[in-house]
């Protein structure tokens, strides 16, 4: 009769969602059965089920077991994927205790082949059954995979949850810290009564049997494929990232539950910023309108529609998304990544040689194993550094890969430059799938002419480096400042924190006192590293600031958490902490094609360095200062303006290597727009003499 009471639960959680909107309704599902102790003490009727090789098995066969555990699985939910290795050391350990394990799948859309896949990856010798109609997860009162019942020898529920606190839907610990399956069976074995007899299962719910309304206006065919083709099944298809398919109609209405749940609750598409502010060019949010035809459709039982109404299937391409890469690069040699546990993020230096300059019009990373290639980024290490700063990531990026993530392309006249000397690298976050996985990515480049180039598109940011996060704080916030100190244009913002991140947000001071919110992340998830492309570079005058506000959730509320008893400081390692806010900037008077200075060679190892500068307002003075004359600001004023409103300068100098700028009015201090080379953290132009040139 229970099971009978949940099926009926579960029709009017859906049925509600008619009148209130999906989200209460998955609500009501997840709470219909999860910490609902009636699922404890409840005796389990006999039930007979094929494993995946046609063998029957039934209940009665464990009659002589002290304890059995049965736990339904998926072969694709990313959570009943990675305590597979689990389930195989637990059955181990209590095999000779008299404890017995079964797997139940229950979803519509796994195959007996698919559950045959699921055992063998995971090297499970225990049955796993399949169960159509999912009768016995309804008879259980299952919701998700994995999810977990331990019975006594007389079949009674003792307790139904998690297997442990290791996974849930998004994160992952270093290592469990609750063991409630293991627990259970300790309790019950010793004959005592278990303590905590109920958890809530965190996973992918089971794709159960639909019965479609009769006379639905929306269909698969129609209305819903389209909506997969354009928005998801870029991951969503074999071979990608996405932990299952979505390119048929079976595939679809098996994962229809957990698609309304992560859609209601804005986890899927993955994109984080609130729709107040800005204008993104990869928004990938749904509209209102698809997300209510997704809600319509798996509430009316997920009818299929008529196959004439199909779109035609997504097209992908293969190779390069770019145009024909003039640099490939890939990794030396493979990766391991383990079945299971977090991987620190790895770095891997690529075997390429920068003698001069080179500018990046497009870049393309592409993982030979995307299924566990969470992302990757390719940056540039610039010479004379000894070690990889951690902000080099961030500042130096090239281009990036992600889940759904295009490549990174530029225009020929403003693009990303590689300094002469500089070593390329990939930094990788691998993601383990149960089971252990090889990856070797690649890199293409496509170079830009350089005599066309006329901005360079470089990264800043606001970021803090001092801070000390106490443990246990649940919203401790953090700030960070970056002033323009000259006009700029504006492309892009990248929030970046780690596991303890919670929200971000871009604040634009503006120097006439406007204040004007450019991004806000209400739920970060660093699991998703999102760069916000604007729709148009957005001018920044000078004196403005961007003032980056950051919150951290270090208490033991956080799943992501690796420690909330620790205080946290700033370091690159996830357990450590980040509050990087970068922009994609350039400037505004930059103008490369004006070129760097001219330097001639005048003998007895003199030089003659040529300088120019057009202002792009009216100014009363401009000097040149540098290294070569202490930087004084006004030590060398320069000739002009002549008719085209540029001064200039000469000097006489020996071979070396100078820094320099243009000083306005006594106070304006630029960088030469005409020349891209810059050191420091001012930015000073550069200028190479002689045997530096």
């Amino acid at each position: 009769m229970r099971h009978v009471t949940f099926a009926l639960l579960f029709v009017v959680a859906f049925v509600f969602a008619f009148i209130v909107g999906p989200w209460f309704a998955i609500r009501l599902l997840i709470a219909a059965t999860p910490n609902d102790q009636a699922l404890v003490g409840r005796q389990i009727a006999a039930f007979e089920l094929h494993d995946y090789l046609g063998a029957i098995h039934r209940l009665d066969e464990w009659a002589g077991k002290k304890a059995l555990v049965v736990v339904f699985l998926g072969d694709q939910c990313p959570v009943a994927k990675l305590v597979g290795p689990r389930l195989v050391e637990l059955a181990a350990r209590y095999e000779d205790k008299g404890v017995a394990f079964v797997g139940i799948d229950s979803n519509a859309q796994d195959s007996l082949a698919d559950i045959a896949h699921y055992a063998r990856e995971h090297k499970i010798t225990f049955p796993i059954l399949k169960d159509p109609g999912n009768v016995v997860a309804d008879l259980f009162g299952a919701v998700r995979t994995p999810d977990a019942f331990v019975l006594d020898s007389g079949r009674t529920v003792r307790y139904r949850g998690m297997i442990d606190n290791q996974h849930t839907v998004g994160s992952s610990r270093p290592a469990a810290t609750k063991n409630y399956v293991a627990d259970a069976l300790d309790e019950l074995l010793a004959g005592k009564e278990v303590s905590q007899s109920a958890t809530e299962p965190a996973g992918c719910f089971i794709g159960r049997v639909h019965r479609a309304v009769s006379g639905s206006d929306v269909t698969y065919s129609k209305h819903i494929a389209p909506i997969f083709n354009q928005n998801c099944v870029g991951c969503h298809r074999p071979g990608q990232v996405a932990p299952f398919a979505l390119t048929s109609y079976d595939e679809a209405a098996g994962w229809a539950e957990t698609i309304v749940e992560v859609v209601a609750g804005g986890r899927m598409p993955p994109w984080f910023a609130s729709p107040k502010y800005g204008h993104f060019l990869n928004d990938a949010r749904l509209s209102d309108s698809d997300k209510e035809l997704i809600f319509t459709w798996v509430r009316n039982g997920c009818p299929a529609g008529e196959s004439s109404d199909l779109p035609q299937p997504a097209k992908f391409v293969d190779g390069w998304r770019i145009p024909k890469p003039d640099m490939v690069l890939k990794m030396s040699e493979p990766y391991e990544i383990p079945d299971r546990g977090v991987v620190a993020y790895q770095t891997f230096e690529l075997d390429a040689e920068f003698p001069v300059d080179r500018w990046v019009q497009a870049g393309e990373l592409r993982p030979s194993n995307p299924s566990v290639t969470h992302h990757m980024v390719l940056f540039f290490h610039p010479p004379g550094r000894a070690s990889v700063d951690p902000t080099e990531t961030l500042v130096n990026l090239i281009a990036g890969y992600g889940p759904g993530m295009p490549p990174s392309i530029y225009s020929p006249t403003a693009c990303r430059r590689i300094p002469a000397g500089s070593k390329l690298l990939i930094q990788a976050h691998y993601t383990p799938n149960g089971s252990p996985q090889v990856d070797q990515s690649e890199v293409g480049l496509v170079f830009a002419d350089p005599d066309k180039v006329q901005k360079e598109i470089t990264v800043t940011g606001a970021i803090n480096f001092f801070f000390n996060i106490p443990p246990g704080a649940k919203d401790y916030e953090l700030r960070a400042v970056h002033g323009f100190d000259e006009d700029m244009l504006l492309f892009a913002l990248t929030p970046h924190m780690h596991l303890r991140g919670k929200a971000f947000r871009f604040e634009a001071k503006y120097p006439d006192g406007r204040q004007e919110v450019l991004l806000d992340v209400p739920r970060y998830d660093f699991s998703w590293q999102n760069q916000y492309d604007l729709v148009e570079p957005k001018p920044m005058p000078a004196g403005t600031d961007i003032i980056c506000t950051a919150l951290f959730d270090n208490s033991a509320d956080n799943p992501s958490n690796p420690d909330p008893t620790a205080s946290v400081t700033f370091g690159e390692q996830t357990w450590q902490e980040m509050m990087v806010g970068t922009m994609n900037v350039s400037s505004m008077e930059q103008d490369l094609s004006l070129g760097a200075p001219k330097v001639k060679e005048l003998g007895n190892g003199q030089y003659e360095a040529t300088f120019a500068y057009k202002p792009n307002r009216k100014v009363e003075k401009v000097c040149l200062a540098g290294s070569f004359n202490e930087w004084t600001p006004d030590g060398q004023a320069m000739d002009g303006p002549d008719p085209e409103g540029r001064y200039t300068a000469r000097l006489s100098l020996k071979p070396g290597k100078y820094q320099y700028k243009f000083v306005l009015d006594g106070t304006h201090w630029r960088a030469d727009p005409g020349n891209p080379d810059h050191a420091g953290q001012h930015e000073n132009s550069v200028l190479h003499v002689g045997s530096e040139n």
